[in-house]
């Protein structure tokens, strides 16, 4: 199995944080102001969010800019 790219560690990162708020990804979107299916192409790592689309996710998780990045490399 290939290394995981940024982006699928980024997908990953983001949807444990988003378990652990107890969020659906319909709930982070909304709360995001985003789609529900572009959410989960992020959570997949299909997607490559902007830096707007990132902070609006760690504000709808109610964490900082850094806490999404951890263990992204």
């Amino acid at each position: 199995m290939p290394a995981k790219s940024t982006l699928e560690k980024f997908g990953d990162r983001i949807r444990e944080l988003r378990k652990a708020a107890g969020l659906s990804q319909e709930k982070l979107a909304e709360l995001a102001e985003l789609h529900r299916t572009y959410v989960s192409g992020v959570e997949r790592g299909e997607r490559n969010p902007s830096l707007i689309s990132i902070a609006r996710i760690a504000r709808a998780l109610g964490v900082s800019l850094s806490d999404v990045m951890e263990g992204v490399e």
